[in-house]
């Protein structure tokens, strides 16, 4: 796309390299997350581990209520066997409610809490926003910057409302039926061990492609909504230098790499989930057999509860394992979620820990009343005559009536080292002078007004406003004295007076409309539908 004519651009570059999951980032998401929540997080992972511990102990009942079975089978007393069972099952059936209390109330509580981390990380980051100085905006495409308030804060929608609370629920029956099967057989552990260290190698493999693309979905993602608002804002431009078929052929390049991204990162995810569930069939196969194996064979088994093997631990062995490569399956699934979420949260990350506006000044304007002798007061009245407060270093303090005296001397400036855009600048505008710099697209016309304003700050030489180094005057207070006309125009939303009023909100109505009339606007802001009031 061509540059807008009359403004010295920097080079954009794209965020990026070779994109990968940052996993410190996710760390420090996850660590906000408690923050924000310190005492309703807590709660909720014990009502997850709760909840997800009680799912996985099913197994010891069963084997229980079998071995009651076995012992009463041959006697036929069932009358003396029922107070056993019913015991168990109501015992099972108390744990299955407060199970099914504690996943109503973690569900709740996370929907609550997922919003409202959002919220607050949305508001973060754009706190931090307002305070980053105005290179990173002209180095950074806007539909980027937009991509990280909406794609990359939603994979940590995700992670905190899906991925964390199934990681911790399937994480915590793996481990704990794990320990129960070790407590039932440890030759049976060892076969479904040996399995599993095939299914962690699948996962590493099939999962690792997967990621590993669903990373460059987020860039490639993050780059076309770049070239969207990118052409969005400069339309005209691309009109007036008929580039519609360039622009066509610019997004064309990165909506395909987005969908080559998009389609092998989902390719190989949708693979997972079948091999794994293949793998699970495999194993109950073989756990099955090998089961068989020990029994017929009156193999001595080795446990930690000194039970004997027998068909009372083999059944509830084998639901275990179906069990037990379920939640495995179920853990290699929210792999891509949790590499999408670090993916994002690096972005996110990237862009709050970018250095704010740095501001060492020390003078400020304020409102003054002039003596009789010319001296100046200073007031909180606004009196409509304005100063330079400036204290000194040996403690004393002057004030310099603004006035508008400009000058630059020797200046150096280049938006990128090594080319210069202003080099050994010598101009001044006294007050009351009307001064245009007149030269060619990128000869620094529009540099020179960042520089007045410190958007940007000089290299070498001095600029100083009413004879004091603008270094030294406080960056709000330096531009709230001036007055610019950007060459961009940006209406936000609201009425007329809205727009107008946006340099001072605590001006009236009437303040508004005497200053359209002061500029001319006021004839054709009184032809619009609703004058004023319209809405933008």
């Amino acid at each position: 796309m061509p540059k807008m004519p009359g403004r010295a651009q920097a080079a954009v570059p794209m965020r990026g390299g070779r994109p990968k999951a940052d996993f410190s980032a996710l760390g420090r998401a996850i660590r906000r997350f408690f923050a924000y929540y310190p005492r309703l997080a807590p709660l909720t992972m014990l009502c997850i581990l709760f909840s997800s511990a009680v799912s996985a102990i099913p197994s010891l009942f069963t084997q229980n209520v079998i071995a009651v079975i076995e012992r009463f089978y041959k006697s036929g007393d069932w009358a003396a066997a029922r107070p056993e069972v019913y015991r168990y099952v109501t015992v099972l059936a108390v744990l299955y409610v407060l199970a099914l209390l504690s996943s109503a109330g973690y569900t709740q509580l996370m929907a609550v809490m997922t919003q409202g981390f959002l919220n607050k990380l949305r508001q973060e980051v754009f706190d931090h926003m307002q305070d980053l100085p105005v290179s990173y905006f002209d180095t950074h495409q806007h539909g980027e910057i937009m991509s990280t308030y909406t794609n990359d804060i939603d994979t940590l929608r995700m992670l905190i409302s899906q991925s964390l609370p199934t990681f911790i629920q399937s994480g915590t029956i793996v481990v704990v039926v794990f320990a129960i099967m070790l407590y039932f057989s440890l030759w049976m552990t060892l076969v479904l061990v040996a399995v599993v260290v095939a299914m962690f190698f699948v996962t590493k493999v099939v999962g690792g492609g997967s990621a590993r693309y669903f990373v460059k979905q987020q860039k490639a993602l993050a780059d076309t909504e770049g070239i969207i608002q990118e052409m969005m804002n400069g339309q005209k431009v691309v009109k007036v230098f008929c580039h519609e078929q360039k622009s066509i052929e610019a997004f064309q390049k990165l909506n395909n790499a987005l969908r080559e991204d998009s389609r092998k990162a989902h390719a190989y995810a949708n693979v997972l989930g079948p091999i794994m569930n293949n793998i699970g069939n495999i194993l109950y196969v073989l756990m099955a057999l090998a089961g068989g194996v020990f029994l017929l064979t009156g193999v001595k088994n080795v446990s930690l509860s000194g039970m004997p093997f027998s068909i009372s631990v083999l059944i509830p062995f084998l639901g275990m394992a179906k069990q037990f490569t379920g939640n495995v399956n179920t853990l290699a699934q929210q792999i891509n979620n949790i590499v999408m979420a670090s993916a994002g949260a690096g972005r996110i990350f990237a862009l709050m820990d970018e250095e704010p506006e740095a501001d060492e000044g020390y003078v400020t304007l304020v409102n003054v009343i002039e003596n009789p002798d010319g001296s100046l007061t200073e007031t909180t009245e606004r009196t409509g005559k304005w100063a330079w407060r400036h204290p000194h270093g040996d403690g004393t303090l002057t004030y310099t009536q603004l006035a508008g005296d400009v000058r630059l001397f020797n200046v150096d400036f280049a938006y990128e080292e090594g080319k210069d855009v202003l080099h050994d600048v010598t101009v001044y505008a006294e007050p009351g002078q009307k001064v245009a710099f007149v030269g060619a697209t990128g000869a620094g016309k529009t540099t020179i007004t960042n520089l007045i304003n410190r958007f940007y700050d000089i290299a070498d030489g001095k600029i100083r406003y009413d004879g004091i180094n603008i270094n030294k005057i406080k960056k709000g207070d330096l531009r709230r004295s001036l007055g610019i006309v950007l060459q961009e125009t940006n209406l936000f939303t609201g009425t007329v007076l809205d727009n107008i009023r946006y340099g001072r909100l605590d001006a009236t109505d009437g303040a508004c409309v005497e200053a359209s009339k002061l500029v001319g606007a006021d004839d054709f802001i009184t032809r619009l539908p609703e004058g004023y009031n319209t809405m933008h």
